[in-house]
């Protein structure tokens, strides 16, 4: 079986680390991969947005499955494409990927099916939005409307704050088209979970729990990035949260995406908070977070392509996705000046060494292979993943792996794994 696999980032290769233990042994191939993923896929030179090429390779070369990872692809129609040529494909469709790709009809979705989330207002109009600013208590949330590198929202401390933000997605175009909306909403005081389910549009089996680390710095301090680093299980979610979740949450977003014309298959990733009030919708994603995808899959204990190809041929209900009573944590090794300007090019040494242990699995998110060297290619260079009997026990194997592992001017957080329980 061939399988290929959109992307190239360190969630694509965690995809690609689980789909190689298969016992359907595929031969894989990544579009267009990175540097550690080329040690377990054949990676071709097609951008992960490129869809006519993506379609061109999978029919060229009979691929039997192709797994849409990005958010990009999926909102540009990938997985339609794909099908319109009989092409089997993992992924929502572009109508459903909307869930992530338009802040606005997200809102509008929960508040028209009554799942919890905080209030918001949505604006064209840079000047209303600011108008509207000198209303609201602080601190408050703005959001540009699309797809913005999970970069895109601004927790904002003051009037002065969101007016910047405004201006910054509506006017500098910061986030490019990501900004002719904004959505401007109640912030929300709590502990925010992952929980990330596969479903077929018919049956919704949700993951294991986890939580990541969205600022630069130690305490939760410094910009925004793409995640420094994650954990599961979450402390905080219980069984008694998930069945409050299932039962508010999950079942009816899946069940208001088929009432809207809108079936979703592939993994809808649900970004909540943990409010005084009840759990709350922060976010959905239309794919695996990234990286909350390095802690989830590593505590998969069902093969990952049987669960892939029943849905995508709608018979998710037939599998037993089980899970492993362990904890895995991951530590973001990202360039120094991330998320602003980095340097590219610079030697990775000490990989190996790291992994000399089972339980540590590094994945690469930007890195490139030149030789037999590793070099940086990103923003986030690695993720380095333990696995452990619990938290504190994965905590410490991550950052002992960490210590063996260097490249010029390297950052990482050093309080993965902690969050402060505020509810």
């Amino acid at each position: 079986m061939k399988v290929l696999v959109v992307g190239g980032g360190g969630r694509e290769h965690t995809i690609i680390w689980k789909l190689a233990q298969s016992s359907l042994k595929p031969e894989l191939f990544a579009a267009p991969g990175n540097g550690g993923i080329s040690q377990l896929a054949t990676c071709v030179d097609i951008k992960a947005t490129d869809v006519e090429g993506v379609v061109r390779f999978a029919k060229e070369n009979q691929i039997d499955l192709t797994v849409v990872a990005p958010d990009d692809p999926l909102m540009l129609g990938m997985v339609d494409r794909l099908e319109e040529e009989g092409l089997k494909a993992f992924g929502p469709r572009q109508n459903a990927a909307i869930i992530e790709g338009s802040k606005v009809f997200s809102k509008d979705l929960m508040k028209k099916y009554g799942i919890p989330t905080a209030a918001y207002e949505v604006f064209d109009d840079s000047e209303k939005a600011i108008s509207y600013l000198e209303t609201v208590s602080y601190p408050t949330v703005v959001k540009a409307e699309g797809l913005a590198l999970g970069k895109g929202v601004i927790i904002a401390a003051d009037f002065a704050e969101a007016k910047a933000a405004v201006e910054d997605i509506m006017c500098d175009k910061v986030f490019g088209d990501a900004g002719s909306r904004v959505v401007i909403e109640e912030f929300l005081t709590g502990q925010e979970v992952s929980v990330l389910a596969f479903t077929d549009g018919k049956s919704l089996c949700p993951m294991v729990s986890a939580q990541d680390h969205k600022r630069a710095y130690d305490n939760d301090e410094g910009l925004n990035t793409g995640g420094m680093g994650t954990f599961s299980p979450s402390r905080l979610y219980t069984e008694a949260i998930h069945a409050e979740c299932m039962e508010k949450i999950f079942m009816p977003t899946m069940a208001a995406m088929n009432k809207e014309g809108r079936t979703f298959k592939g993994v809808l990733y649900f970004g909540l908070i943990m409010t005084k009030n009840g759990v709350k919708v922060i976010e959905y994603n239309a794919r695996f977070g990234d990286p909350e995808t390095q802690v989830v899959l590593p505590r998969l204990k069902t093969d990952l392509l049987e669960i892939f190809l029943a849905v995508a041929e709608d018979r998710l209900d037939e599998v037993d996705i089980c899970w492993a009573d362990n904890a895995a944590v991951c530590v973001v090794m990202a360039s120094g000046g991330y998320p602003k300007a980095y340097e590219k090019g610079l030697p990775i040494s000490g990989i190996d060494a790291a992994e000399q242990d089972e339980a540590i699995s590094v994945f690469h998110a930007g890195t490139v292979k030149q030789g037999e060297e590793f070099l940086t290619a990103g923003g986030r260079v690695l993720g380095v993943t333990a696995v452990g009997e619990n938290l504190d026990g994965a905590i410490k194997k991550a950052y002992e792996a960490v210590g063996k592992i260097h490249f010029d001017k390297m950052h990482y957080r050093r309080d993965i794994g902690i969050k402060k329980e505020i509810i």
